[in-house]
Parts: C-alpha cells; structure tokens; sequence
C-alpha cells in the first residue's frame, strides 16, 4: 500500500510548542488514534505506548532532523501514518545528534511484518532527498504541509 493512501490531511500536524520527544510522540498518537474506529483516548495510548516501546530499542531518528517512530499494534488492522512538523526541533537521540523537526510515524497491524518494511522503505525513500525535506520546511500551513508530504512520497 502506497504512504500516499494513508496519510490523510487530519494526521498532518505543524506545532510550535512542542518541545520534547515525548509530547512530540503524544502528539503523533492523537492523530494517529483519530479516525474514530476505536476509542480515542484508549487508542491514543496503546499507540503512545507502541511508539515509546520502539524508541526504547534505539532512535528512530535518521539524521538530518528527521525521524520515523513507528511501532506495531494488535487493536488495528490497517497501517496508519502521521505528520508533525515542529517550528523548533527537538533530541530525538539521532544518530547525528541533531534536533528533530520533521516525524512521520507509521503504526502497522502486529501481523504485518512485511507491510510494516515496505512502508518504513517508503518513507525513507521519501525523506532521502534533501528536495523533499526542505519542501516540507517551508510549508507554512497544514494544508502546504500535506502537499509537500504528497509530493515526497509520490515517487516513493
């Protein structure tokens, strides 16, 4: 399944008061929990928890002021992808010890190794090209954002 068939305008996020990896993640769960096919707030934290469990094992961020936390959960049955982008970046322990502004995280069934790899292959095609990153930095809105996300993925 293509990344462009699962990030949805209401998953995209710019936020200038965010300030650390966990609100970040909080954040990234909200949005990922608010399809309403479960309870929200329980969902919200069964993904908090998926994404914070997958952090535990190593940074998620790829250098560059990118990261994809990502995790696996039993509750869904279709993978879901958010956006967040920070006016400010935040330590996300990446492996180039630089702040983190631009998170795409990706929450995929349990069952769905291989999804879970091609999406995760996908994103990173994505945000390999410094044309893509600095596209979703200058977006300005939500709205720019999502196109810029679009745009980067289309290809991927």
């Amino acid at each position: 399944m293509p990344v462009n068939e699962l990030l949805t305008p209401d998953r995209v996020c710019l936020d200038a008061d965010i300030t650390s990896k966990k609100r970040a993640l909080e954040v990234l769960s909200e949005r990922l929990a608010s399809d309403g096919s479960l309870n929200a707030e329980l969902s919200a934290h069964l993904i908090f928890d998926a994404l914070s469990a997958r952090e535990k094992l190593g940074s998620t961020g790829l250098g560059h002021g990118v990261a994809i936390p990502h995790g696996r959960l039993a509750e869904i049955d279709t993978p879901r992808i958010a956006l967040l982008r920070l006016q400010n970046g935040v330590d996300f322990d990446a492996i180039d010890h630089e702040p983190v502004d631009i998170l795409i995280a990706l929450v995929v069934p349990e069952d769905a190794t291989g999804e879970h790899l091609d999406l995760l292959a996908q994103l990173a095609r994505g945000l390999s090209q410094p044309d893509n990153i600095a596209r979703l930095r200058r977006a300005t809105d939500t709205e720019t954002l999502y196109e810029a996300a679009m745009q980067a993925f289309d290809d991927a």
